[in-house]
């Protein structure tokens, strides 16, 4: 469900302020890592076959691998995405301080996700001056991953006319998105590399997903684990990258689509099931931790 109660909303938002580089996870300005990788291209890793059977060498090469891809994609930035990363924190805040006030059917005292949403969206688009809804995504099933949707905060930059337009992703639970319980210490090890919310561009989304469904896929493997559908490249391509309808709080709505393949549009906004598991809880317990990776 994608309600929370209040206790760990308020143990989000107290911890907030103790570590903002543990929370975001980005460090300021384009400035490009020594490791600048291509994760665009290439087959989909769905297809990829992690040979579970290499040696303990080559599992620690490719352990180290994929913590320089994901140092290389998360830590460095543009402009205008520290720029809406710093409003996204002072809208939250915001709701720190003024509460929030859950508005569902079935109110939960101190606030939902889908509440904090839509204020932290709100004070993007009135307080900051962004064009910022919520989108919700919506995906059939098919032979590959079933049925599903996801809900995140969205904001399309249109400031550079050179550079057209840009859409940049908030997800609240970033990291959440892509935790295995019972997982290995190296999955573990590279998950805590993760910000604990993401903003960002679509296309480091894109590598960010890459090269996380690979080191799933491997981490579950080696530990002789099934790989639910859920865990697929594509199924988590859909939540953030497939047919996505954009509302405000207005409630007026338009469809849009990223990449056709396989999505349709929503046919009415619905509340999202998606499992609501540590996104504040999770938050907290990171607050009094350096940043994990450092980069110079």
């Amino acid at each position: 469900m994608d309600r929370q109660n209040s206790d760990d909303i308020m143990r989000f938002l107290d911890g907030m302020a103790s570590s903002d580089d543990v929370l975001f996870g980005f460090l300021d300005e384009g400035n490009q890592s020594p490791e600048d990788f291509n994760l665009n291209g290439g087959s989909d890793t769905d297809d990829v076959d992690n040979n579970s059977n290499c040696t303990s060498e080559e599992n620690k090469v490719f352990w180290h691998e994929q913590e320089q891809l994901l140092q290389g994609t998360v830590y460095r930035t543009s402009s205008i995405e520290t720029k809406i990363r710093q409003a996204t924190k002072e809208a939250l805040k915001q709701v720190k301080s003024k509460g929030l006030h859950c508005v569902c059917r079935r109110p939960v005292a101190g606030g939902c996700r889908s509440c904090l949403r839509g204020e932290i969206s709100r004070h993007l688009r009135d307080v900051a001056g962004y064009d910022c809804v919520i989108s919700k995504s919506k995906w059939r099933s098919s032979q590959d991953i079933p049925a599903g949707e996801h809900e995140y905060i969205e904001i399309v930059d249109r400031s550079d006319s050179k550079k057209g337009e840009m859409r940049v992703v908030i997800e609240l639970s970033f990291r959440a998105e892509f935790e295995i319980a019972k997982c290995g210490e190296d999955y573990k090890r590279l998950i805590s590399r993760l910000p604990e919310v993401y903003v960002g561009k679509t296309d480091r989304l894109r590598s960010l997903i890459k090269i996380l469904c690979i080191a799933g896929k491997k981490c579950l493997r080696d530990n002789k684990m099934h790989m639910g559908p859920w865990r697929k490249h594509k199924y988590m391509q859909a939540k953030w990258l497939g047919t996505c309808e954009r509302s405000n709080s207005l409630g007026a709505a338009v469809t849009e689509t990223t990449e056709p393949e396989n999505w349709v549009p929503r046919a009415k906004p619905r509340v999202s099931m998606l499992n609501y598991d540590g996104l504040l809880g999770s938050l907290s317990t990171g607050m009094g931790r350096h940043a994990a990776v450092t980069v110079v």
